[in-house]
């Protein structure tokens, strides 16, 4: 027995190939093409009796507050369910007495790579509990929307001899909780964020009016130490909650953070929230370890729906605030970073201050200004590393890698002037009426143009709204009417901004750069770590 459970958690939490297939009857009608299931027998149960009383427990088992908003998408774990049975029974417990018809399951490639999104050209997902017809006129509509979305079978396949198992272990819970259903089974072949946007975009247009639900399938971290993984998890899922998937999807890219179904949560969020989603609700987090005794390597699970609710804007992201002398912590860690890279080109090596606010993962900005004109800017708007650490970095940067400048002299030091912006979540913006000149900044992206300004440079520049939008996308490298276009994305976002000036007559600045997109474009700075 103990020999068998090792076997069955190296198949399930490893990802190991050497799954069990189980030979099901598959045929529809003759000539049809049915994707036979690929991990029954290991990662939950072949027997369709057995599968289905373990499904129906971990439902029962499933507290979840009801609700009659409309569940656009839920986020389920897909390890074998021993492990993370019970967390995805939470997604789908709530599905519950909810009209739905038909299912768009989002599911990573973990056997194979490829840079689309493959939505299934076969008639029938199969399972223990029977076949799944496929929606075939809805893929169809699908891949003609967008290039990076085909017809195929890449990812749904064997490779090897292995079967890719994150989409299907969403479907017997599905069988059990909705009964009938049409399925769109789609496998992404990689999570960069212009292939999130294109399926999660095209899925929207396709979607509206119709009794459809996605699910995204996605682990969280792996094998990290247990307190390591629930505090990387908790990240993940703050930016959930949030809605900041624009740095989430970045963060993932970068593999500060990790979800293995980072593009599928992402695409997710896309068409959940141009439906009309504004919250999500974080149901259930555990991980392996709460489950066996081995917490030296664990693997993270998250249940969460993304739904609309009624008479609300959306999820309220608490303010972020600094007291006096946490101000002034990072003021003198911003200046002792730029004395040292300044002085001795070396990054400052500071403890951490045993500050909750300052030890929070932030992205910020630092000014440096010299006798009132901009001396350097450089910051992160992803949050990336805890803030005291990002102060540090982009203090130090913006004194010696502002490609607009020469590196700061000694002898500047003590002329410069120092501001700091701590940067709230992104949040898209859907309507330019919400954008307020002196409270937002924003973030305009288009594919590879990206372009940040600071919600202080329009009311330094006396800009209206409309001079403020136009001006982020030609900082984008867009044209100056590129916000009309339907494939750029504007976000926004606050600052809380606080700094030392030693002049009192200041003349209006040069409007920041934002220099963070470096590291995409592979540029270093000199000794300096991007996160």
């Amino acid at each position: 027995m103990k020999q068998r459970r090792s076997n069955y958690l190296t198949a399930a939490l490893a990802l190991v190939a050497g799954f069990v297939v189980v030979p099901v009857d598959c045929a529809l009608s003759e000539g049809q093409k049915v994707r036979p299931p690929a991990v029954a027998g290991a990662f939950y149960p072949a027997d369709p009796k057995a599968l289905a009383k373990m499904v129906d427990e971990f439902l029962a088992r499933a507290s979840v507050e009801k609700t009659t908003a409309p569940v656009l998408a839920v986020i389920s774990p897909h390890a074998g369910y021993e492990y993370s049975g019970q967390v995805a029974a939470h997604s789908y417990a709530l599905l519950k007495g909810h009209k739905i018809e038909r299912v768009v399951v989002i599911a990573p490639c973990h056997v194979d790579t490829f840079s689309f999104s493959s939505v299934y050209d076969g008639d029938a997902y199969a399972t223990p509990l029977g076949n799944i017809p496929v929606d075939k006129e809805f893929a169809q509509r699908l891949a003609a929307l967008n290039p990076l979305i085909k017809l195929s079978g890449r990812g749904h396949g064997e490779v090897a001899g292995r079967g890719e198992h994150a989409l299907e272990v969403q479907l017997p819970f599905l069988q059990r909780v909705l009964g009938p259903f049409q399925l769109v089974p789609i496998v992404m072949g990689d999570l960069n964020y212009g292939l999130s946007r294109a399926l999660g975009a095209s899925l929207a247009k396709l979607m509206q009016g119709t009794n459809t639900l996605i699910v995204a399938s996605s682990d969280l971290s792996h094998f990290h130490p247990y307190e390591e993984a629930v505090a990387l998890d908790r990240k993940t899922l703050n930016a959930v909650e949030e809605w900041d998937y624009f740095n989430m999807s970045h963060n993932f890219e970068r593999r500060i953070w990790e979800a293995c179904g980072g593009g599928p949560i992402v695409a997710a969020m896309i068409a959940a929230e141009r439906l009309g989603a504004n919250r999500a609700k974080i149901l259930k987090y555990a991980n392996s370890g709460d489950v066996t005794s081995e917490k030296g390597r664990v693997v993270g699970y998250g249940a969460v729906a993304l739904v609309a609710e009624k008479g609300t804007a959306g999820q309220k992201t608490p303010q972020f605030s600094l007291r006096q002398r946490e101000k002034d912590e990072l003021l003198k860690i911003a200046k002792k970073s730029v004395e040292l890279a300044v002085k001795e080109r070396t990054l400052y090596k500071c403890a951490a201050p045993g500050i909750a606010s300052l030890e929070q993962d932030r992205g910020a900005f630092v000014t440096l200004k010299k006798k009132g004109e901009l001396r350097g800017c450089i910051g992160y708007i992803a949050p990336a590393k805890a803030l005291y650490l990002t102060v540090r970095d982009v203090a130090a940067a913006a004194a010696v890698e502002d490609p607009r400048f020469e590196p700061v002299m000694p002898s500047e030091l003590g002329d410069l002037e120092y501001e700091i912006s701590v940067l709230s979540p992104l949040r898209r913006v859907t309507d330019v009426k919400q954008i307020q000149v002196g409270r937002h900044g924003l973030v305009v992206n288009k594919g590879n143009y990206e372009g940040l300004l600071l919600p202080q440079v329009p009311v330094e520049q006396r800009w209206d709204r409309m001079t403020f939008l136009e001006q982020t996308c030609v900082k984008a490298g867009l044209p100056a009417n590129a916000w009309k276009d339907e494939e750029t994305d504007i976000f926004s976002f606050t600052a809380l901004v606080f700094g030392e000036h030693k002049l009192t007559e200041l003349s209006a600045p040069e409007e920041p750069p934002y220099q963070e997109p470096r590291e995409r474009q592979g540029q270093r700075g000199p000794g300096f770590p991007r996160p």
